[in-house]
């Protein structure tokens, strides 16, 4: 799998694939399916090179029809009935965090909710199921700063990951902490506005980056902004395979079928209609192997061209060793 270009994913320059064929990139080191028992944490885990990829859930919320501009809810509802997803209530988002380990860190993408919303809260029992504590990560990164993506950095009121470095992008940590933002939001986006101030006041080791940058060997920050000002992925690589983890580029039901489907809580659906165009096709030539907070869990899939249609392909992880 040839590696995947952080300039091309921002600037939509060809990526390029080398080799003319595409490897398989999965080779886990641990396979577990969801389990079926009432309050048992799914977990999947897969090997990137030298890296161990774990997805884990925070838990689920279901999102109404009515929150997707670019299409009416009877639509939205008509495509997931279509899918065999709907339910009474909405579009179901799983919340996703992946847990990367190469033996010397541990670094996790994002914290979740935490009970902020839906059916939340997991996040720690599943660390707990790794037998690891939320003292025992080394860095958090934080795609972006809504709610659902740092709510378990703060839950409590308290830093709940005491040694851990935190990486936010700046126009996120900028945008999320400006008084006259905040005063204009809307009502739905004020508990980020507020969890936003609790994170940069409990988390004195905040690092605020700027730009695409290598964060540590392999592990590298992609620019993605649309969905909000700072919005990022995170790219791991090694020993020629690579995964691309691409927080809220993609949503269920809706994406990547189209892009000019936006969701309530973005920030400029212009630039995230425009992020979406260039990442999809680019995505889909390359065949890159994706990882998006808000698909069934474990959120992992490459976006393929079928007839011309772009479409969601859950990656077959399992046991492929």
């Amino acid at each position: 799998m040839t590696n995947l270009s952080r300039r091309a994913f921002a600037s939509g320059l060809p990526l390029g694939i080398l080799g003319g064929g595409l490897l398989p990139l999965l080779t886990p080191a641990r396979s577990v399916a969801a389990p079926a028992a009432a309050g048992a944490t799914p977990l999947a885990q897969i090997r990137i090179g030298r890296f161990t990829v774990t997805a884990l859930t925070d838990g689920y919320a279901d999102m109404p029809y009515t929150y997707f501009p670019g299409r009416t809810a009877a639509q939205v509802e008509q495509a997931a009935t279509a899918q065999f997803v709907a339910r009474p209530s909405g579009v179901r988002f799983v919340f996703n965090q992946y847990l990367i380990e190469d033996g010397e860190r541990r670094i996790l993408l994002d914290a979740g909710p935490a009970g902020s919303i839906g059916q939340t809260g997991a996040l720690p029992q599943a660390l707990a199921a790794l037998g690891l504590r939320r003292d025992q990560i080394d860095a958090v990164i934080v795609t972006h700063m809504h709610q659902d993506h740092m709510g378990g950095l703060i839950a409590g009121g308290q830093n709940n990951f005491p040694n851990a470095e935190l990486y936010i992008d700046r126009r996120d940590v900028t945008h999320w902490t400006d008084p006259a933002k905040r005063s204009g939001a809307p009502d739905y986006l004020q508990i980020s506005f507020r969890m936003s101030a609790e994170v940069v006041r409990l988390y004195p080791r905040l690092q605020a980056i700027d730009g695409e940058r290598e964060i540590a060997r392999g592990i590298s920050i992609v620019d993605l902004t649309g969905h909000t000002p700072g919005h990022i992925g995170v790219r791991i690589e090694d020993a020629g395979q690579s995964l691309i983890m691409v927080s809220d580029m993609l949503f269920p039901v809706v994406h990547p079928i189209a892009t000019d489907v936006n969701f309530l809580f973005e920030q400029d659906r212009a630039a995230a209609k425009a992020m979406r165009d260039r990442f999809f096709p680019l995505a889909a030539a390359e065949g890159a192997l994706i990882a998006a907070t808000h698909m069934p869990f474990p959120g992992l899939g490459r976006i393929v061209s079928d007839r011309g249609q772009l479409r969601w392909q859950v990656a077959d992880w399992a046991l492929q060793i």
